[in-house]
């Protein structure tokens, strides 16, 4: 029986390169230059520090455009409230790694409403879609690209 699973998840090696990519644009720019501006990275966490506000939203922006180059999504990212300690403030930016289960349970609703002949059901942080046809997954898949929901999604484990 066909199956596939519906996945929310960041490449830990790419996420790494790209982090590290920003950092490099950071050390070369004019604007940036003197400043005590960096990413710390830890895992799915990235700290961002810098001696101004408007240089962290500058550095959010680099992030951001550093991520999409290595075809990560954006909307991955948990932007933390900015924190201030001294002459220097930083914002905490964490990576989104696996279906919440709000967005599970917003997606099992959106195959459910189609009415599609699949099966849908949770597990841990991901979604198994199964159905008796191939076509029917790839439908489910289609609909599921068209929406709108608040983290990206992958399709992996397709089976046959």
């Amino acid at each position: 029986m066909p199956a596939f699973d519906i996945v929310s998840e960041v490449d830990l090696h790419i996420f790494t390169n790209a982090v590290d990519q920003a950092g490099r644009v950071i050390e070369t720019r004019f604007d940036f230059k003197g400043v005590d501006a960096r990413f710390e990275r830890d895992g799915l966490t990235v700290t961002m520090f810098a001696e101004a506000e408007f240089q962290l939203q500058q550095m959010e922006d680099l992030l951001r455009s550093a991520l999409i180059k290595v075809k990560i999504d954006p909307l991955a990212m948990e932007i933390g409230d900015l924190k201030g300690a001294g002459k220097q403030v930083k914002k905490l930016v964490t990576m989104q790694s696996g279906l919440t289960s709000d967005v599970a349970r917003k997606i099992i609703k959106l195959i459910k409403d189609r009415k599609l002949k699949v099966q849908s059901q949770m597990q841990d942080e991901q979604v198994r879609v199964t159905g008796k046809k191939r076509d029917d997954l790839q439908d489910v898949m289609a609909i599921l690209r068209a929406e709108e929901l608040d983290q990206p999604l992958q399709f992996t484990n397709f089976r046959d």
